[in-house]
Parts: structure tokens; sequence; C-alpha cells
């Protein structure tokens, strides 16, 4: 097949997060597979026009805010007509592909922002995220779709698009990278957050919890690894708190230490009021360390409540704080916990995923009718 790949970010992207690389793994697959797979993305500072990445060719143009505006001149530019199949990562805006290529269209979502956008950007860029999220089951009402968590996919079923278009296929995960050292212990009291900061990823609600800890003679200490446009704030938050010597902002960090301080944290906690998957827990899982998460879409989906980690109600620092509790005073909790999160995590596999999405990929092109009640 020859591919069309739209999405906002490419994997060498300062601000690519998970949804990168989930799709990078597929498309680098897929390259490896014999398929010609050309990525159109948004072209950050200091990355060039083109390059090609793990066989997969990156072209980049406009910028954040005005490559959705040039995006279908210069996918008409490049002759439509030439390729097999437009891959849509519906991760931030639809670009509404459908309307403007008779070239068959997979849809593959992570998660939608939904009400999220009200609390993320200011009104009226808001109130413009959910208008074009709310045209997608017209616009794509003959596309099939790949989830990659049942909650995605029930979003994208609330909104109107047809459960039988939407194939489910959960990330997977590099365990031979991903996995525990017996050189490196976990700290006793470490709580960790890696992931983006921003503020529906619900660190503030972490701070305040570890500040409950803390009143309550818990020794808790946070370590917060990431970079986002929410950082001040919470910098703000941990220093009103009291919390300046017990709360550590990375920024930032590169992926041997990621893999560090994943494997000694006591526990990781990813508060989230809304993931697709949550890769970061599945991640940590994969190094030996529960999780403590939000009860919210697709977290629900990648923690196991008893056997990897913990689920607590959104935005609630008392309940976070007490299920932090839990695992930082009981060894042998944290023990159990951590043998089940192993094996959880050795279920998935990027094999696997990028299997079945290429397929997706080739009944897509081939318009083979495989709809699922």
């Amino acid at each position: 097949m020859k591919l069309l790949v739209l999405n906002w970010r490419d994997p060498r992207n300062p601000e690519a997060g998970g949804a990168e690389v989930h799709l990078h793994e597929i498309l680098r697959r897929a390259a490896s597979a014999g398929h010609e797979v050309t990525q159109v993305s948004a072209r950050p500072a200091g990355l060039p026009a083109e390059e090609i990445v793990d066989g997969v060719r990156i072209l980049r143009r406009g910028g954040r805010y005005t490559f959705h505006l040039g995006l279908e001149g210069f996918c008409r530019h490049l002759g439509l007509d030439g390729f097999d199949l437009i891959v849509e990562d519906l991760c931030k805006l639809p670009f509404n592909s459908p309307r403007w290529s008779d070239t068959p269209v997979l849809v593959i979502v992570p998660h939608l922002f939904g009400t999220t956008a009200y609390r993320e950007v200011a009104l009226p860029l808001a109130m413009y995220v959910n208008l074009l999220e709310s045209s997608i089951p017209r616009v794509y009402a003959h596309c099939p779709f790949v989830a990659i968590s049942d909650s995605t996919k029930a979003d994208l079923v609330r909104r109107g698009i047809s459960p039988g278009s939407i194939d489910v296929i959960p990330c997977g995960i590099d365990t031979t990278h991903y996995s525990p050292s017996p050189e490196v212990s976990a700290e006793p009291g470490l709580v960790l957050y890696i992931g983006r900061v921003k503020k529906y990823k619900g660190i503030q609600h972490l701070i305040s919890a570890v500040a409950r800890l803390r009143a309550d003679g818990v020794e808790a200490r946070l370590r917060v690894v990431g970079t986002g446009d929410y950082l001040g704030a919470l910098r703000s938050l941990a220093s009103g708190l009291g919390l300046r010597d017990a709360v550590e902002f990375t920024g930032f960090v590169q992926e041997d230490r990621k893999l560090l301080e994943l494997r000694r944290a006591w526990v990781a906690a990813l508060p989230s009021e809304k993931e697709g998957w949550g890769l970061t827990v599945i991640e940590a899982n994969a190094c030996g360390t529960p999780v403590v998460a939000s009860d919210s879409d697709g977290l629900r989906d990648s923690v196991k409540p008893g056997e990897t980690g913990l689920l607590v109600p959104h935005a609630d620092p008392p309940a976070l704080a007490d299920a932090l509790r839990k695992i930082l005073a009981a060894p042998e909790l944290r023990a159990r916990l951590s043998e089940g999160g192993l094996a959880w995590a050795r279920t998935f596999t990027w094999e696997r995923t990028a299997r079945e999405t290429i397929s997706a990929m080739e009944r897509a092109a081939s318009g083979i009718e495989d709809r699922r009640s």
C-alpha cells in the first residue's frame, strides 16, 4: 500500500506524546513490511521540512496553528490519486479528509477532547474544538475507525459513530526496554508523575494529595517528569502548600532517565481527567511499578484495580491520598501489585498492535466491509 498519514505531530516533535509513539510504532513496522508511508505533520522550530525516520517519510509544513489551514492544499499538491489510503490520526482536531479526497480513509482515534477542551484553552477556542468534533459522525460516516481502548470506542459511539465500524486495538509496549532492573531499587515514599504537564492531567490534585499525606506524617515525595504549559501554575501550588522540598519538577528528560524514574518510583500516579489508553501506566507496570490513577476514560482500561494498581474518583485529592497511602505504607501490597503489573504489561506488544492495525488499513484500502455489531 501507499499510505498518506495525517497527524499534528511527528515522533520527533518536542511535544510528541503517547499518541505519537503509538502511531509511529505502527508506521515504522508498516514501512518495514514494504508499505510506502508518507506522514504529513506540522513543522516545529529546529526540525527539517523533510526527513526519513525509521523508514517513514516525514513531511513538515505549517506551524502549530496554521498546519490545519494549509493541509488540504498541500495534500492535493502531493497527488491524492497516488495514494491507496489516507490514515487520519484524530488526536487533536479532525482534518475532514473525506470532504476533500476520494481516497479511502481510516481514522485512528487515541481520544477526543470533549468537554476537556474547556479546561485547557480559552472559551472561543474550546467552542471551536467542540464544533469540529461535533461534525465527526457526519464527515466520517462511511469510514472505518480504530480506537485504542474500549473507552474511546464508547466515546465515539456516544457521538454517533456506528459500533460496527470501530475496531479496538490497544497500544503495545517494548517489554525488553521497559523492564525491572536488579541494579535499581524502588525508593520508599517516591511518587512519580510522568507525562505532559497539562491542566487536564490532574497533577494539581496529586500535589494536593501529597500535601495531605505529609500533613498526616507520611514521608511522601513527588517527582513530576515532563513539561507543558501548566508547569508554572503547579510550581506556585506546590510552593503555596509548603512543598518546595517535597515536589521536584524535572522538566523534559531523555529516554534513559525516563526509564530510571519508572524503575525507582515506589508508585506511579496518573490522575488525568481523560486518556485514550494510558500508555505510561503500562510502561510503569512493565518496570514493576504499581499505579494509582483516576477512574476515567482510558485509564479504567489500562489499570486492573487491585491487580496492577488502584483507581480513584477523578479530582478527589482525599481519595487519591488514601490510595497512595495504602501502597506507600504496605510493601507487601506493593509487591503484589508489582507482580500483577508485570504480568499485565507482558500481554501488550507493538508487533500485535501493528499487525492488527495494518490489517485494518488493508481492509480500508481495498474497500472490504468488515462491520461488527
